[in-house]
């Protein structure tokens, strides 16, 4: 009833309007940069300006969310951008994407408790084939202290230390990058992200 809840609030959030922005988030567009495109999956896609991105980039690819209208706010900015995304409904607390399917995969801002973190950025990793990538993009712990205003700090992490628990899980990823990346220089306050970039080789 919780995740019903939570799904229905995002539905309220997509209703209102285009919070998320109208290009790629900054961050992801430079970790993928330079990246040969082929299949790609975003998981928790919202209204899927990052999804329709990577596909006007030449990824096949394919967004997923939880919310219809999220979904339906992406597949009207696909058609306005003259692109094609597969878009899928689903809930990522019960559903898994295929394994070793994508040659990329995205998380953006999906910034969940902890606890209920771990088992979907596992199953984002096992989806990545051999010769693939995971890049995960979310605010930085030094966030809450140094940025803008964000999410609960609870819910924020480094990309070492989500590079450390992926590994846990599976041994044969390799760590391309683990980066703080700050949008607007000291001592201004700006988004901090983290970006991690694992490889299955």
């Amino acid at each position: 009833m919780v995740a019903d809840q939570r799904r229905l609030d995002w539905d309220e959030r997509h209703k209102a309007g285009d919070f998320e922005g109208r290009g790629p988030n900054p961050t992801l567009a430079a970790g993928a940069a330079g990246l040969k495109p082929g299949t790609a999956l975003e998981l928790a896609c919202g209204s899927g300006t990052n999804a329709v991105w990577l596909a006007s980039q030449g990824w096949k690819t394919t967004a997923v969310d939880w919310s219809p209208v999220g979904l339906a706010n992406g597949k009207e900015t696909a058609e306005a951008a003259g692109v094609s995304v597969d878009w899928l409904e689903h809930d990522l607390f019960s559903w898994v994407p295929p394994a070793r399917s994508f040659e990329l995969v995205i998380i953006v801002y999906l910034h969940l408790p902890p606890a209920e973190r771990g088992p979907v950025y596992a199953a984002a990793a096992a989806a990545v084939a051999p010769g693939g990538r995971l890049l995960i993009v979310g605010h930085d712990r030094t966030q809450a202290a140094e940025g803008l205003d964000g999410p609960d700090p609870s819910r924020l992490f480094s990309a070492d230390e989500i590079g450390r628990e992926l590994l846990g899980a599976d041994p044969q990823l390799v760590i391309e990058r683990a980066e703080v990346v700050r949008r607007v220089p000291p001592p201004g306050r700006g988004p901090i992200d983290a970006l991690l970039v694992l490889r299955r080789p």
